[in-house]
């Protein structure tokens, strides 16, 4: 998959196909129904599928003091794009002259200006343009004017018949609930980043972990996480078991730089720092205790990392 970080003088592979549009944070399920969808048109019309994103997300524009509230950095996003056979990922900078586009002018000059585009894959509850002023009936309109198709795709219900969506996944997460997020997801959700230099405290009480950052990401239900965690090789990425914190330390407060995301492996010690980790949370083990004192806290990590152990899926 070419990733390009504009529209504007693509080489002529990269056009006159069909084009998935959409936020698609999480690519979770019904984002893969909407990427299928502009495959199976593509195939129809003898040529490529691509995706046109938007980073960053359009909410943090808008919203640049709300909390952290992503499923996927982009990194995580081109990766599960990727995975989906797509043959180009536009990212177009999302700033406020690209917010400030009507949708007219957003379809004459991307869609097909720049990507020439012969058919264009949306989910049924697209907008866009100057105050989402822009929807399916508007871009279907704009498509017969300037000669390329549209497919609106209805939302992908989970077997309770309810809407999968982004938002329902963020409040799973938020709750704990991580077989639901992973139902909804297709897969476990996943955090990744540059393990960074903590205060090594874990390492004192033989429980050394590898700190990430969450930055933007969704902070989800504090806690104990069974995981599994691996240095990032792509496809021959490597994993080991591992139990994940998620918190504040209540029992050491002292130095606590925020919320904090720690990994500790159960079976291995490789060296991390420096190294850009993927962690795939399988299962919550259980909420954030406070302690009295370190020996207890000592007791119960040995516990949790038994319970993340039992609660992880066969491999």
């Amino acid at each position: 998959m070419a990733l390009f970080r504009h529209t504007q003088d693509l080489p002529a592979e990269a056009r006159g196909g069909v084009v998935a549009i959409g936020n698609f944070d999480g690519v979770h399920r019904g984002h893969r129904a909407v990427l299928a969808e502009a495959q199976a048109r593509a195939r129809e019309l003898g040529t490529h599928a691509s995706v046109l994103t938007f980073e960053p997300h359009p909410y943090q524009l808008f919203k640049p003091d709300a909390p952290p509230f992503r499923l996927a950095t982009l990194r995580t996003k081109v990766r599960f794009l990727e995975a989906c056979e797509l043959a180009h990922l536009f990212v177009l900078p999302f700033d406020w002259d690209l917010a400030g586009y009507s949708p007219e002018a957003f379809v004459a000059d991307i869609l097909v200006r720049n990507l020439s585009a012969r058919h264009v894959v949306v989910g049924e509850g697209f907008r866009f343009g100057r105050k989402r002023a822009g929807d399916v009936e508007l871009l279907r309109r704009e498509g017969d004017a300037h000669g390329f198709g549209v497919s609106a795709m209805p939302p992908v219900s989970d077997a309770d018949g309810r809407v999968i969506s982004s938002s329902r996944i963020r409040d799973a997460l938020r709750a704990g609930e991580v077989a639901e997020a992973t139902a909804l997801l297709g897969r476990p959700w996943e955090i990744e980043g540059r393990v960074q230099h903590g205060d090594k405290r874990g390492r004192t009480i033989g429980f050394p972990t590898a700190n990430i950052a969450l930055g933007e990401m969704l902070e989800p239900a504090h806690g104990i996480y069974a995981v599994r965690a691996g240095i990032d090789a792509g496809p021959e990425t490597e994993w080991w078991d591992g139990a994940a914190y998620v918190g504040r330390r209540p029992t050491v407060t002292e130095g606590t730089p925020g919320v904090l995301f720690e990994t500790h492996l159960l079976d291995v010690s490789p060296d991390l720092y420096g190294q850009h980790l993927r962690v795939r949370v399988h299962a919550f083990v259980r909420g954030d205790w406070a302690f009295d004192g370190l020996d207890a806290l000592k007791q119960q990590i040995a516990r949790d990392c038994e319970s993340a152990r039992a609660a992880l899926p066969p491999r």
